[in-house]
């Protein structure tokens, strides 16, 4: 069997059209204007990161996918057996998911890259899929292969490790998260008619009745799945299932903090436990608080929210500050070196982050959202697309081994591969994240040159928006149609480091005095650029032809943290614009930039299309915008400080360990600070 699937798989190319547009409905507040409906350009920041996806990280993960056994994980179940030990092949119980965040990757990414090999090789792979559902919808081959003998982490019957380790409702989601996107990327079935069999077959044998398995899920994301699939095909069970999963949480008879099952989710007012874990059921909780209006839930999920920007959120927007568990910390618990901010929590933030807004309507979950986005998020993957991090640290002494392997660079891929497999299904997700839409109201979110067509009261309106940012603050929205009439109104958030806003809490400050400006031109003419409590400014009656150039200033900022965050106490960072920066040695002729001290008043010179020579992955260098500032260099000479004059170099924090590991700093000495700490 594994000469034929091999041979099978082997005979496919990767490479799928776009078929017609889906406009979904939904039961948000506000809408999020959907990925199939915006194409960003090519041979631009987002554009390159999505080409790397197609052309790198998703073969890639599909090769993973053939080479580490998945798909004939599935083959075998297909046709089960009393001679398979699944223990002794399968590495994680989880490791279908691997396949279905890969698919749901390849379906986004179409809507830039149309491909029809592509899609034809992702219904080949369904059919494997297919194959394996048992008659009644269940899906998970750690248990189908042999129900006997199943992946030691499964339990001898359905369900009744849920709780612990087996995963099955962690499947579950990917897999409804993947068909969804699927059905919406092409609009084929195939995906959604497997998915909905498993997810009904969940929600009959899942829940609170008797006869049912009363367990909620050990790895959250089937919530935030499932309310997906409601929004997609209007079936309120699926919305029912979800809240079910959250409202058990903490009254069953596992009760754990690590997983957030240590009591109810609308008692709980702190992110704590395992920061992906957390993550996901937190942007499940801000669904249902959205989709049902639930009071309890929306004010629990603000609690856990304002703790998390007020105390446990690094600047770079990741989470997570304990490699103990992948955990949050205490609050201000915030170390640099030894990090956690796992990849994939730093997405969570972002899935978090989006529905918040999608409930509340406010710009400061963009905010946080764009912060994420930028730093914590792509950092985890190689500017080329096929080396990748578990952790993103936001110190490295060359030595310290963050990653769970050992290692101190980024990798081809992890046993555990949740991370790779995450970025292959988010990056070609992010068009998703541009626009969202209320009654007449269109959104301009995130900034990106791109073209989207966008229903306004089930009436197309088509932007272009042409940018340079992150780079600069310069960006130009023409309005191509507008079939919406004269009461459409282009909503233009100001992001809050334009308005002196670090993150939205005293967590962290500009410290040095500099007070940004923005601009807002419609036509040439001078737009009554009032921002609303809401974080936009509102533009009316917007028409056919109209050009609006926005401009923000960006220059370069320093920020200090609040004292009570240790790790960072008389330290600075530096940031630009949505971009955090930090030192490494490689730019600084390989000096230790933990003793490199920034004057108290520095002036930065920016350098336009700096090359970092990407040594670690597949040798082609790529061009960043750096920073350089006077700075001094201390060492110990014959038992005395010695202080010399040097000139800093800072890169983009995403782009560091990209010619091997050394040291690296976000936080840095300043001043005469330096030496009283």
């Amino acid at each position: 069997m594994k000469k034929k699937l091999t041979a099978f798989i082997a005979c496919i190319s990767l490479a799928m059209p776009l078929m017609a547009q889906k406009t979904i409905s939904n039961g948000y507040p506000f809408t999020q204007v959907p990925f199939t409906s915006v194409k960003i350009a090519q041979n631009t920041f987002w554009g390159d990161r999505l080409k790397a996806a197609r052309e790198v990280t998703i073969p890639l993960a599909f090769s993973k996918c053939k080479s580490e056994h998945r798909y004939e994980n599935f083959v075998m179940a297909a046709h089960p057996s009393d001679q398979y030990d699944v223990s002794k092949f399968m590495g994680f119980s989880f490791d279908d998911t691997d396949v279905y965040k890969t698919i749901e990757g390849a379906s986004y990414i179409l809507q830039t890259y149309p491909d029809q090999k592509l899609k034809q090789y992702i219904d080949s792979v369904l059919d494997i899929v297919g194959a394996a559902q048992e008659p009644d919808g269940y899906l998970y081959t750690a248990r189908t292969i042999n129900p006997k003998k199943p992946h030691h982490w499964s339990g001898n019957k359905r369900w009744v490790q849920e709780e612990v380790l087996s995963h099955e409702l962690y499947n579950l989601g990917h897999m409804v998260d993947a068909a969804c996107a699927h059905y919406q990327a092409t609009g084929s079935k195939k995906f959604l008619n497997i998915a909905e069999r498993y997810a009904q077959c969940v929600v009959r044998e899942v829940g609170p009745k008797e006869g049912q398995a009363t367990v909620v899920p050990g790895h959250q994301i089937a919530e935030m799945a499932l309310a997906r699939l409601y929004v997609l095909t209007g079936k309120k069970e699926y919305l029912d299932e979800a809240k079910f999963l959250l409202d058990y949480r903490g009254k069953t008879k596992i009760r754990n903090l690590y997983s957030q099952s240590d009591k109810p989710v609308v008692e709980q007012t702190e992110a704590w436990g395992h920061a992906v874990r957390a993550g996901y059921m937190y942007a499940g909780m801000a669904d249902i608080a959205a989709l049902t209006g639930d009071s309890a839930y929306i004010k629990a999920i603000d609690a856990i929210w304002n703790n998390i920007v007020s105390k446990k959120y690094y600047l770079t927007g990741g989470v997570g500050a304990r490699h103990a568990g992948e955990a949050f910390g205490a609050d201000y618990e915030l170390p640099n070196l030894t990090a956690y901010n796992e990849t994939c929590a730093a997405i969570a933030q972002c899935y978090l982050n989006l529905r918040l807004f999608l409930l509340h309507g406010d710009s400061k979950y963009i905010d946080c959202l764009e912060r994420s986005l930028y730093n914590g998020v792509i950092s985890g993957m190689s500017v080329d697309g096929g080396r990748f991090f578990y952790p993103n640290p936001l110190s490295s002494d060359g030595k310290y081994k963050f990653n769970a392997d050992g290692t101190t660079t980024r990798q081809p891929w992890f046993g555990c591969a949740c991370c790779p497999s995450n970025l292959s299904r988010f990056i070609p997700s992010v068009p998703g994240y541009m626009y969202a839409v209320k009654n007449n109201n269109v959104y301009l979110n995130l900034f990106a040159s791109n073209t989207a067509t966008i229903l306004v009261n089930g009436k197309p309106v088509v932007l272009e928006m042409t940018t340079e940012y992150p780079w600069n603050g310069d960006i130009k929205v023409k309005i191509i149609k507008n079939k919406a009439g004269k009461n459409l109104n282009l909503k233009v958030r100001i992001p809050g480091w334009v308005k002196n806003e670090v993150v939205p809490s005293d967590l962290y400050k500009y410290n040095d005095g500099i007070t940004p400006a923005y601009s807002i031109k419609v036509n040439n003419r001078d737009a009554k650029a009032i921002e609303g409590n809401d974080g936009y400014v509102n533009l009316s009656g917007v028409k056919n032809g109209d050009i609006i150039r926005i401009h923000f200033d960006m220059p370069v900022r320093t920020v200090e943290a609040n004292n009570k965050v240790e790790a960072d106490r008389g330290l600075v960072a530096v940031e630009r614009g949505p971009i955090v920066y930090c030192a490494e040695a490689a730019d600084n002729n390989n000096a230790n930039v933990w003793e490199s001290i920034m004057n108290t008043k520095p002036q930065f010179n920016i350098v336009n299309n700096y090359t970092i020579n990407n040594t670690e992955a597949d040798g082609k260098p790529f061009h960043v915008t750096a920073l350089t500032t006077e700075a001094q260099q201390a060492s110990v000479a014959n038992g005395k400080l010695q202080v010399n004059d040097k000139k800093l170099t800072l890169i983009p924090y995403y782009a560091w360990n990209h010619r091997g590991a050394g040291y690296m700093t976000v936080w840095m000495q300043q001043g005469t600070g330096a030496f009283q700490r």
